[in-house]
């Protein structure tokens, strides 16, 4: 069953990447117009003081340059993904992991250097000095540690995928980096009274988005989001977040 969801998984990728390939850099720039619009207006992201926000690919998907650049300036604190390997991965973890680490600053977010896939990223040296979403610094190595009286945890996840479906299923980039810092997230919130799961808000152009028909192939470790804004401005909420 797990070889043919994996299956399923990589052909609903296969198509999508096809049809973004041919989506122009005006149609994404306009659909990103809409759904920053959308997000900058809803109540979570206003209420929001803690937030986590992909930074975006040259091409395919919406864009988040506009969303980090209002979150500065409103006073918000911007954490955004940092991806890297285990030194040591322990019993169950996967290889490589994702923290979420703090952007200081709009010159900050305008020093970042671009990785293998164009998306600007920290460098390994600045790492130390940013703050992690847990209530550390720098990268986890996978652990959360005791945040005692330290602020910790997300109010807001702003995040990317490949598919969206109606029922507010999401399809990755099939790494589960998303997938396993949620679930540690939910650790956390378990274990600290004071710690909620954040909300999950996911970005789609209007071709990301499947038919009614069609769902996203998902097993029992894929999350699903609490709240989806499209690229022609629509914003869906799932019931259990109403």
């Amino acid at each position: 069953m797990a070889a043919a969801l994996k299956t399923l998984k990589k052909e609903l990728r296969q198509r999508i990447k096809l049809v973004l390939s041919e989506l122009s850099s005006e149609t994404v720039a306009n659909q990103t117009s809409h759904a920053v619009k959308t997000l900058l207006l809803s109540p979570e992201y206003q209420a929001a003081k803690r937030i986590s926000v992909y930074l975006s690919m040259p091409a395919g998907e919406i864009s988040t340059t506009g969303i980090v650049h209002d979150a500065l300036s409103q006073g918000k604190k911007v954490f955004i993904p940092y991806t890297y390997k285990l030194s040591s991965p322990k019993t169950g973890q996967p290889k490589s992991i994702m923290d979420m680490l703090e952007l200081h600053s709009l010159k900050d977010f305008e020093s970042l250097k671009p990785d293998s896939w164009g998306i600007p990223t920290p460098s390994e040296d600045s790492l130390s000095g940013r703050e992690n979403s847990f209530g550390g610094k720098g990268v986890t190595q996978g652990e959360m540690g005791d945040c005692g009286e330290v602020e910790a945890g997300l109010d807001l996840i702003v995040m990317p995928g490949m598919a969206f479906d109606s029922e507010f299923g999401r399809l990755g980039h099939g790494k589960g980096f998303y997938d396993y810092f949620l679930e540690r997230c939910h650790q956390h919130s378990s274990q600290d009274t004071m710690a909620k799961m954040p909300f999950l808000v996911g970005l789609a152009l209007k071709e990301q988005l499947l038919p009614g028909t069609e769902s996203v192939p998902m097993d029992t470790t894929d999350w699903h989001l609490n709240a989806l804004i499209v690229g022609d401005g629509r914003l869906f909420r799932s019931k259990s977040s109403t």
